[in-house]
């Protein structure tokens, strides 16, 4: 086990050719540290998702190494990158990507399912009461709220204890109230259960609940903040140095 859960090291990422080229990321080192709730923020076209994307294995950077644990991503395979995102990363999306014919239940045990793996019953119980949705397994997606859809998608994060989970605008479709609730749970995560979270966020006020804050403009991280700052805080530009 390393210290950091995700790493990226000198990361590079374009998009285009010729006069439509854009530097999505430049020259980007950044380190997850294991049990912590990070927050990667900045304007849009920053290049945040981006980083979140190639930090996850979800793209794939032009220069640079990215290592999830002790594995370096970049000499993978596409069937052991699958392998490897299925087994030890969870992820969390704004649209919340549920099965709608199945049930929430079911959407939970998803991706276990696919792989064969049978869950942890009591880790499974563990994270459904966590995300108070006891009575509502039953349900389909169509029968939820966009809050109780978002719960499910995070206990179906949960549900097979990644190393690590990366969340891109987990609350954007969320209603405030949703949306808090949804912001709570994830601090709760790691503060009871040691999980490691990557949160992007345009939102200062959801980024105020990590315990370090990276932001990005243009394609490098240009400020970052070891202490949960104010809401306020979260998105002024970086002291000069």
């Amino acid at each position: 086990m390393t210290e950091f859960a995700a790493r990226a090291e000198g990361v590079c990422k374009t998009y285009g050719t010729g006069d439509a080229r854009v530097t999505a990321l430049d020259d980007v080192t950044a380190r997850i540290p294991r049990g912590r709730f990070t927050a990667v923020t900045g304007p849009s076209g920053s290049g945040k998702s981006t980083l979140m994307h190639v930090m996850a294995g979800l793209d794939s950077a032009d220069a640079g190494r990215v290592h999830i644990g002790g594995a370096d991503l970049t000499g993978l395979d596409d069937r052991a990158l699958t392998r490897l995102r299925r087994n030890r990363v969870g992820f969390v999306f704004q649209a919340f990507n549920l099965v709608p014919t199945l049930t929430a239940l079911e959407n939970v045990t998803l991706p276990a399912d696919i792989a064969g793996r049978r869950l942890d019953p009591a880790w499974l119980d563990e994270v459904i009461g966590a995300v108070g949705l006891g009575d509502r397994l039953a349900h389909r997606p169509s029968e939820l709220s966009g809050g109780q859809q978002q719960r499910v998608a995070c206990a179906r994060a949960l549900a097979g204890r990644p190393e690590i989970i990366f969340a891109d605008e987990p609350t954007g479709n969320l209603d405030s109230r949703s949306g808090t609730e949804i912001l709570a749970f994830l601090r709760r995560c790691v503060d009871e259960m040691g999980q490691t979270i990557v949160m992007v966020t345009h939102d200062p006020a959801a980024a105020a609940r990590a315990d370090e804050v990276i932001t990005l403009t243009d394609g490098r991280i240009v400020d970052r903040r070891n202490q949960t700052p104010r809401p306020s805080q979260v998105l002024a530009p970086p002291p000069h140095r």
